[in-house]
């Protein structure tokens, strides 16, 4: 179920986010229960869509607390950016980025800080789980459309957990609606990007991510899932789902010119 029209926009950027599913057009279908999202990244889908009742997860606990955190403390999460925005040149970066602050609220303005001026939104850790994307090119801190407040309203009627996507998949019943975009990972490596994601997600991964949301499927919740555009993962589908396929610019490569065009799928269960 859907609130009142309101616009919000995501105050994160993701890799693989899916702003460009939302700039097409693409819109959910009807449904009475609740909004499930298993991977949340930056909730590009769930602000466009703005649900009134809805589960959030990721997997990602960092992730997870800067969304509860927005939602529970919006004016002082803003403030503190705003603060790092001041302060904003390459060594405050590094130096922020080497920090390990105290509270929910500090260490939610840092990730939204170092998200917005790290390179092209990628989130990556080392070994020893610390933040080591390098900055990048925009220098842009606070952005005019930034509205917390509103962030958190339409964040009031979610319930926002860190853990892995079966839990919450398991929980989906007739009539809710799940919106599925698991990192792309293909049986078969077919890119850089896809490679890097092959050591968070794994094909076994997607296998299980499968048979998830064929058991929702079974209980009578709709499904809309994206994923790569490659046999393998068609052939995983093929079955029980309808698939089709979507255009989109790649904006993953780190030069201009090798930010081609790609397709990417959406597999339904109606």
């Amino acid at each position: 179920m859907k609130r009142q029209e309101i616009r919000v926009d995501p105050f994160l950027k993701w890799a693989g986010g899916k702003r460009w599913l939302v700039r097409q057009g693409f819109k959910p279908p009807a449904y009475t229960g609740t909004y499930i999202e298993p991977f949340l990244g930056s909730g590009s889908f769930f602000f466009h869509h703005l649900p009134n009742k809805s589960v959030l997860s990721d997997i990602n606990a960092s992730l997870v607390e800067v969304f509860n955190a927005v939602k529970i403390s919006p004016d002082a999460v803003f403030n503190k950016l705003k603060d790092h925005a001041r302060k904003h040149d390459e060594s405050y970066y590094y130096k922020v980025r080497s920090q390990k602050p105290r509270t929910e609220v500090t260490r939610a303005a840092r990730f939204i800080y170092l998200n917005r001026t790290c390179w092209n939104g990628l989130y990556r850790e080392n070994l020893k789980g610390q933040f080591n994307v390098p900055i990048g090119t925009k220098q842009t801190v606070i952005f005019p459309g930034d509205d917390f407040e509103a962030i958190a309203k339409a964040l009031s009627g979610a319930e926002i957990i860190a853990c892995d996507f079966e839990v919450v998949l398991n929980r989906a019943r007739k009539g809710d609606l799940i919106f599925a975009d698991p990192p792309y990972t293909v049986k078969h490596n077919m890119n850089g990007f896809v490679k890097y994601n092959q050591k968070l997600f794994t094909w076994d991964d997607q296998v299980r991510l499968r048979d998830c949301l064929l058991s929702a499927s079974e209980r009578g919740a709709k499904i809309v899932l994206t994923n790569a555009n490659h046999e393998s993962v068609r052939g995983i589908y093929k079955n029980d789902f309808t698939i089709s396929s979507m255009k989109r610019a790649s904006v993953i490569a780190g030069a201009s010119d090798a930010r081609v065009g790609t397709t990417e799928l959406i597999i339904k269960n109606f």
